[in-house]
């Protein structure tokens, strides 16, 4: 049985570029377990290459797999709210721009447009975090998002505590069922796991 049938999420990608393959191959576990994938793109995706790929290279990775038609504007986002396009937006992934933006209510890109629209009304945003800063600086935005209404994590933990001690990533082999408790208005636990 297909765990996400008939579920429409929008994913919406920040440009952590090192951390979009892994969002693809996750986005394809998605679909494949039935979700209605929409792609929402970070300008910066499409507009830097990297040693992670080109901008041409992730639209195409990203639509193929999503198979459906991808938003890259913020006037593209802004009806999801209006006209309830999603049942949950996953950020994934999350970095801690991203993070610190959606903790400080600022909206200046498709990705925290999203999340505000699905947050106006009342629906469940899911945050797939990325950061090497976020047990530093960026860790008073993270516990302001972590008590916030209507925003939950897929579970996350210290991916390499000896060299990079405060740096999270988020455990995306759990992203189906914590999209699962999302939609439930619940938060899986345990949210702290560690990296093996």
């Amino acid at each position: 049985m297909e765990r996400l049938s008939g579920a429409r999420i929008g994913v919406a990608m920040a440009a952590s570029h090192c951390n979009l393959s892994r969002a693809v191959v996750t986005i394809k576990e998605l679909v494949e377990e039935g979700a209605e994938v929409t792609p929402i793109i970070s300008p910066s995706i499409l507009s830097v290459a990297t040693r992670f790929g080109t901008g041409e290279y992730w639209r195409k990775e990203i639509g193929e797999t999503a198979n459906r038609e991808m938003l890259f504007s913020i006037p593209d986002v802004e009806p999801t709210g209006p006209q309830h396009w999603f049942d949950v937006v996953l950020v994934m992934p999350c970095t801690g721009n991203t993070l610190a933006k959606l903790a400080n209510a600022l909206n200046d890109s498709p990705v925290t447009m999203a999340a505000k629209a699905q947050l106006r009304n009342g629906r469940p945003v899911l945050l797939a975090i990325t950061s090497n800063d976020l047990l530093g600086m960026n860790a008073i935005n993270l516990g302001r998002l972590l008590s916030s209404r209507n925003i939950y994590f897929v579970p996350f933990g210290q991916d390499d505590p000896m060299k990079k001690p405060r740096s999270l990533d988020a455990h995306l082999e759990l992203a189906v069922p914590s999209l699962q408790a999302a939609m439930r208005g619940e938060q899986l636990q345990p949210i702290l796991q560690p990296w093996k």
